[in-house]
């Protein structure tokens, strides 16, 4: 489903996405499930992002007979973590995606100005050759996802996409000015951030629920 018209946000509209992103938002839900469903509902959301890879066919034989048959054209992925809650995205990604090749990006936040600041980003060698999807749970603001996307544009990358979970319509509009060429995914769009800048109704700091230090 498409966000507001705009061919470059994509919602899931899918019902186990909604059920299990209802049952990640419950504030009693454990950090086992939660940690358990951000990689499930990542993997739903891969499917749909990956949607556009191209297929060649090659010849195999079934147990009936010789077959040209459907297969990937071998384009090359990357998937990019924003630290620390993006990992917990990585293994839906590369359960459908096992080939992709894993960067990682990490940021902290100046005090005064609030602006994110890259402290550490590894990568494949060939990261400019392949396509990128940057991942992070949470799409508040956008200047996290802002700044991570600029540092892949600045190592080469022109195919990039944004996988997150739940977007704030704030964050969806920064990321569509700053970089129209980029498509965003999503789980949900939620209404709006509050005053320190959390998604409402969302589901709270995904990091800390993901790896219990909340």
């Amino acid at each position: 489903m498409l966000y507001q018209n705009d061919e470059h946000v994509h919602v899931m509209d899918h019902p186990l996405v909604a059920h299990k992103l209802t049952i990640m938002r419950n504030k009693n839900t454990s950090t086992k499930d939660f940690r358990e469903l951000v990689s499930e509902i990542g993997m739903l959301i891969t499917y749909e992002a990956t949607r556009d890879l191209p297929l060649t066919t090659k010849h195999i034989e079934t147990p009936i007979c010789g077959a040209e048959m459907p297969t990937l054209a071998g384009k090359k992925i990357a998937v990019v973590p924003i630290l620390r809650a993006g990992l917990g995205l990585v293994d839906g990604v590369l359960r459908l995606v096992p080939s992709a090749r894993v960067a990682h990006i990490g940021m902290y936040r100046d005090e005064e100005t609030l602006e994110p600041h890259v402290y550490f980003c590894k990568t494949p060698q060939d990261i400019a050759s392949r396509d990128i999807m940057v991942v992070d749970p949470m799409l508040a603001t956008g200047g996290s996802a802002d700044a991570a996307i600029s540092e892949m544009k600045k190592r080469g990358c022109k195919h990039i996409k944004l996988m997150v979970l739940v977007a704030a319509p704030e964050g969806i509009q920064c990321i569509r000015e700053r970089h129209p060429d980029v498509d965003i995914f999503c789980g949900a769009v939620d209404e709006k951030l509050n005053e320190r800048g959390y998604i409402v109704p969302g589901l709270g700091d995904a990091g800390d629920r993901i790896f219990g230090t909340k």
